[in-house]
C-alpha cells in the first residue's frame, strides 16, 4: 500500500500501477490493457507539461486534453473511452488511498460513438455463400442460409420451425414463426429463392419422427450450437465471417433498399417491438459514410 504522504513515491509509475491493479478484481487482459493505457497517459503528461506525473498535479483540463490528443491521433472512440476509464479508475483509487482529495477525471465526458447500421454481408458475399452451399449440393446448408437470408429470421426462429409451419405454392409462400422473441407469433412471406431451397431440402429430409423442419442426418432437430457450427464451416469456405444474425442484418439492409425504407413492414417481418429498433437499419454503414465523404469536392 502507498502512503498518502509520499508524493515522491508516485513517480515510480510501474510500482503505483501495480498497487492499483492489485486492489481491483479485473481480468488479466483488462489489467494489461489498463497498465498500457496509464503508461500512455504518463508519457503524454510528461511531454505536455514538461514534468513527471504525480497525482496532485493532474487537473481535469489535463485529462480532457489527453482525450482530445488521442482523438486527434485518430484513435478509435472505443480506445479513447477505455483509456479514460483507466484514468478515472486510477484516480478514484488514489482518492481512496488519500493521495488526492478529488478525482480530476470524474467530470471528463467520454466520446459518443456515432450510431451505425448493424453490419451484414454485402450482396457479393451473400451470393457467394448461397452459391457455395448449392455447388456442394449441401441441401440442408443451402436451405438454412436461404431461409435466414430471405426471411430475416432469428436463429431461434429457424430452430423452432416445424414442417407444418410452412405454406407455399409455385408463386407464393409464407412461414409462421410461432415462438418468436417474447413468445410472439408472426407470419412472414417466403420468397421464391427460399421456397426453392426448402423444396430441395424436403425431398432429401431424413425420415424421422421429429416434426422439426430442419434435422440432422440422425433425424434430430438442429440446435443453436449445430447451426453456428455450420456457419463456422462456411466461414472457412467463403473466406469471410458471418453468423445467423449477420444474415438477419443482411436481409434488413436489402429489404429497406428495395422498399424505399419501409420501416413499418420491416418491423413486422423482423418481429421488433419498437420501430426504434428497426430504425437502426436505416442508418448508414461505416463504408457508406466513407464512400460519401470521398465524393466531397471544393
Amino acid at each position: 500500500m502507498i502512503e498518502a504522504t509520499s508524493a515522491e513515491k508516485c513517480s515510480d509509475n510501474v510500482l503505483v500501477i501495480g498497487d492499483f491493479l492489485a486492489c481491483r478484481d479485473y481480468s488479466p487482459k483488462t489489467k494489461i490493457a489498463f497498465a498500457c493505457d496509464l503508461q500512455n497517459f504518463f508519457s503524454w503528461f510528461r511531454k505536455a507539461n514538461d514534468e513527471d506525473f504525480s497525482f496532485g498535479r493532474v487537473t481535469t483540463a489535463d485529462v480532457s486534453s489527453f482525450r482530445d490528443h488521442l482523438r486527434a491521433e485518430g484513435k478509435a472512440v472505443a480506445t479513447v473511452n477505455r483509456r479514460l476509464n483507466a484514468i478515472r479508475a486510477y484516480m478514484a483509487w488514489a482518492v481512496e488511498e488519500g493521495l488526492i482529495s478529488s478525482n480530476p477525471a470524474s467530470k471528463v465526458k467520454e466520446l459518443k460513438r456515432q450510431p451505425l447500421a448493424p453490419k451484414g454481408l454485402d450482396r457479393t458475399q451473400v451470393r457467394k455463400l448461397l452459391r457455395e452451399s448449392e455447388l456442394r449440393r449441401d441441401h440442408l446448408a443451402h436451405a438454412l442460409f436461404s431461409f435466414l437470408t430471405f426471411t430475416g429470421c432469428r436463429a431461434s426462429d429457424l430452430i423452432g420451425l416445424n414442417v407444418n409451419d410452412l405454406t407455399f405454392t409455385e408463386r407464393t409462400g409464407k412461414v409462421v414463426f410461432r415462438n418468436g422473441k417474447g413468445g410472439k407469433e408472426r407470419i412472414v412471406p417466403l420468397p421464391a429463392p427460399a421456397r426453392g431451397a426448402v423444396r430441395e431440402w424436403l425431398q432429401r429430409r431424413p425420415q424421422t419422427q421429429s416434426k422439426a423442419l430442419f434435422v440432422t442426418r440422425r433425424g434430430e432437430g438442429i440446435s443453436d450450437r449445430w447451426l453456428r457450427g455450420i456457419c463456422s464451416r462456411y466461414t472457412k469456405i467463403c473466406g469471410f465471417h458471418f453468423s445467423p444474425h449477420t444474415l438477419r442484418h443482411s436481409y434488413a439492409k436489402s429489404f429497406l433498399e428495395s422498399s424505399s425504407n419501409d420501416l413499418v413492414s420491416l418491423m413486422t417481418i423482423l418481429g421488433h417491438e419498437s420501430i426504434q429498433t428497426t430504425a437502426r437499419y436505416s442508418l448508414r454503414s461505416e463504408s457508406q459514410l466513407a464512400e460519401a465523404a470521398e465524393k466531397v469536392a471544393f
